[in-house]
């Protein structure tokens, strides 16, 4: 029986996969001066740089959880169109919209029980949650049937690595993960941050560099140190419009480790309105988080 994989804007994934692989996207909401934006719409391009140059100037972005319709929207017109369906959702431990997707499924369930409905809490955000969805596709494309994409899903979305730097400290303080003292202080040294998604899929600083290249270096080392069958991988490296950092942890990594392959893209605005411009995050499979 086929069967839809869906995910949200927050997954990050490029336009390409999306369209190669027919996959649906939630899209995440995010205000700008009281405006409604949405982070993902098919067949448009969302202005990026313009998006990251309001942050810049310090705009107030704000995001909410995704709404309800747009769940029920997106998930019965691939019920009613007699597929079963898969959802890979952005952490739990970050936002409270995997819960609504949950929730929209669940009742989903009871109109449609000759249906197959699954929905994956993926504990990771940006790239990360878009790796497991490329796995997932991966796995459908060999053949797999739902339960078993499913089940890998479970099995080994912890190995599922998340490490992130920041280039500016304010963005991290206004989002209430660093306290105002220590963002002034760090500033002032040229002190950035090394964060990584836990195993309850929340953000959690793990040590402190000083200066740029040194903490981007971090992030290669944190892969070093603990990422399996490296020759396999496919590596993703998400970025708030920031390219040549993003860029120079992918040739730390080639010429470190010799990967298959390396997938660039940008953090989406609700995930960049909480990161700011200057985030570069790198994400692989690894023996642990």
């Amino acid at each position: 029986m086929s069967f839809k994989i869906v995910t949200d804007s927050c997954a990050n994934l490029t336009d390409e996969l999306i369209e190669k692989y027919d996959l649906e996207i939630l899209s995440l909401a995010f205000y700008v001066k009281g405006e409604e934006y949405y982070s993902y719409t098919k067949g448009e391009e969302t202005n990026l740089k313009r998006f990251y140059t309001m942050m810049r100037n310090k705009e107030a972005i704000t995001t909410s959880l995704i709404s309800r319709k747009v769940c029920l929207d997106v998930f019965e017109s691939i019920l009613k169109n007699g597929q079963d369906l898969l959802y890979i959702g952005f952490s739990s431990g970050l936002s409270g919209s995997y819960h609504v997707c949950a929730a929209t499924l669940e009742e989903l369930q009871e109109k449609y029980p000759e249906r197959k409905i699954y929905h994956v809490d993926s504990l990771a955000a940006s790239l990360g949650q878009g790796l497991l969805v490329y796995y997932a596709i991966v796995q459908k494309e060999a053949g797999k049937n739902i339960e078993e994409v499913y089940n890998w899903q479970l099995e080994n979305r912890l190995r599922l690595c998340h490490w992130f730097t920041v280039e500016d400290l304010f963005f991290l303080k206004r989002g209430g993960r660093l306290s105002a003292t220590a963002a002034v202080f760090g500033t002032m040294l040229s002190i950035k941050p090394v964060i990584h998604v836990d195993n309850g899929g929340r953000l959690i600083p793990v040590s402190k560099v000083r200066g740029r290249k040194k903490s981007l270096e971090a992030l290669v080392d944190r892969m070093d140190a603990t990422a399996i069958n490296v020759t396999e991988q496919y590596i993703f490296i998400s970025h708030g419009d920031c390219i040549e950092d993003a860029e120079y942890v992918a040739t730390q990594i080639r010429n470190r480790m010799n990967v298959k392959d390396i997938l660039i893209n940008y953090i989406d605005p609700v995930i960049g309105a909480h990161s700011g411009p200057g985030t570069v995050a790198l994400f692989f499979v690894g023996s642990e988080r």
